[in-house]
């Protein structure tokens, strides 16, 4: 049964391609329904897989496989608007690719098996790069290049890790699945210097797909040039896949008993990539751009907090889940903006109050709760990580950690109040139908909702999710 959730999609991908553009874009939203519901199935039934030995439901899965399938029905819904105004060349490969993507994330959420993991992750890269190639311009082109090569560089890198792990399985003479669940089981016995740099590679490996500084390199291009609709998954969604690969990984060291190596180890690229993301967001010159290196941040936050542990990994898990709702709806709002401007540079957008509204309305609101402003649950997240630094003696890492977030907040701060409020220099086009708008409040309300009220089902996994590496409230 749970093989099912992503082999729906995956037929559907496959049928996009021979599809006319109105079957397309109702295949597309028909399949974010079924996909939403079959999650939420899911949730509540927890059933076993078909296969097991490869397959299987975790707390940290279902977080991911929720947040993918909430954020892709909205999605879909966004899309049935933005192709009619949106210059894209292949509707039908784009269409494809889209339920192909969910395809392949959703299999990364139910993977057990330490090699389907990877495989899982592998494929994100092929069923996203037509994505970022959809306008077909030099620019487009180079970014997924660069994507491709980096990430296949890094996905390398995570399959030597987690060949590692398996010579750390033999030279600890144990005979078990190479699965997650059943390394965690036998932590104890594998070999920990085969085990520690098993971690390191996929670390590396997975950190380059996750947007960890300083492997970030293709990140900033290809959320730029990719359509805002696919931009919001890469960034909402992807990034969360390959923080998955990390976090079960820190579940085997945890339960080896090398919390500490793995904890230090993901906290220094946590204060790297928010550092990165510090530099860079200050010169700026695209909205696109700097919402991509906001990414950046986001996950070094979350790489920080994951490594803190206690506490922080709960806050952690809290910035994960916001960070994906506020995200894309800040990708897909600015794919309004494009559309209403026709332009990506900041200093020839402006008067976004005036002329764009109800965009600003989820523009400016997605920016505050990005910053970690109450009662968005970043902020509730960042407070938690903060906390637990504190608690667990690292005085450098929080101070470096609260500082750099407010260089960012004030890099941030001043080129939203330049696209809301100076005057723009490009002529307003269109204006955004309803279904480009709504997606984008339901993202923010959810989040909203979220911060204020955790339904105890979603407290319980959140929390079983967390515990398995020593986080907890």
């Amino acid at each position: 049964m749970v093989e099912i959730v992503f082999l729906i999609p995956f037929i559907t991908g496959i049928l996009a391609f021979f599809l006319s553009r109105n079957y397309g874009r109702a295949l597309l939203v028909l399949t974010g329904v079924v996909h939403l519901v079959m999650s939420i199935f899911l949730w509540a039934l927890r059933p076993s897989a078909m296969f097991p030995d490869y397959f299987a439901i975790s707390p940290e899965g279902l977080l991911s496989l929720v947040v993918i399938s909430l954020l892709f029905f909205l999605i879909s819904i966004y899309c049935t608007s933005y192709l009619n105004a949106a210059e894209i060349h292949s509707e039908k490969m784009f269409i494809g690719c889209m339920l192909l993507f969910l395809s392949t994330m959703t299999m990364v959420t139910l993977s057990d098996h330490i090699m389907v993991m990877w495989i899982a992750i592998e494929a994100t890269t092929l069923a996203s790069a037509p994505l970022i190639y959809t306008h077909r311009t030099a620019a487009s082109l180079e970014a997924t290049w660069k994507y491709v090569l980096i990430c296949s560089v890094g996905i390398a890198m995570a399959l030597l890790g987690s060949v590692l792990i398996t010579v750390s399985m033999d030279a600890g003479k144990v005979d078990a699945l190479v699965s997650f669940s059943a390394l965690t089981q036998v932590a104890t016995r594998l070999d920990p210097l085969w085990l520690k740099a098993g971690f390191v590679f996929i670390l590396v490996g997975y950190g380059t797909k996750m947007g960890l500084a300083p492997m970030h390199t293709w990140l900033p291009d290809a959320h730029s040039e990719a359509p805002s609709p696919a931009s919001a998954l890469l960034s909402g969604v992807l990034l969360n896949c390959a923080y998955l690969g990390i976090f079960k990984t820190n579940k085997i060291m945890f339960a080896a008993g090398l919390g500490d190596f793995s904890g230090m180890i993901l906290m220094i690229f946590g204060l790297i990539s928010i550092l990165a993301a510090a530099t860079y967001i200050l010169k700026q010159t695209e909205y696109k751009r700097l919402l991509a290196y906001s990414s950046i941040e986001n996950m070094g936050i979350i790489a920080f907090g994951t490594g803190v542990g206690g506490i922080g990994a709960y806050g952690a898990m809290i910035c994960l889940i916001h960070h994906s709702l506020i995200k894309s709806s800040l990708f897909l709002t600015s794919g309004n903006i494009l559309l209403g401007f026709g332009c990506k540079i900041i200093e020839n957008i402006g008067e976004l109050v005036t002329r764009m509204p109800r965009t600003f309305v989820s523009f400016f609101g997605g920016f505050v709760a990005i910053s970690g402003f109450p009662p968005f649950g970043i902020f509730v997240g960042e407070l938690l990580i903060i906390i637990g630094a504190f608690r667990a003696g690292y005085f450098i890492g929080a101070a470096i950690f609260m500082l750099s977030i407010c260089v960012i907040f004030a890099g941030f701060a001043n080129q939203i109040m330049k696209i809301s409020f100076d005057e723009s220099r490009t002529t307003h086009r269109i204006h955004a139908t309803m279904n480009m708008i709504w997606p984008q409040y339901a993202l923010l309300l959810t989040s909203v909702i979220l911060s204020i009220w955790i339904p105890e089902t979603l407290y319980r996994t959140i929390l079983d999710a967390v515990t398995s590496i020593g986080g907890g409230i």
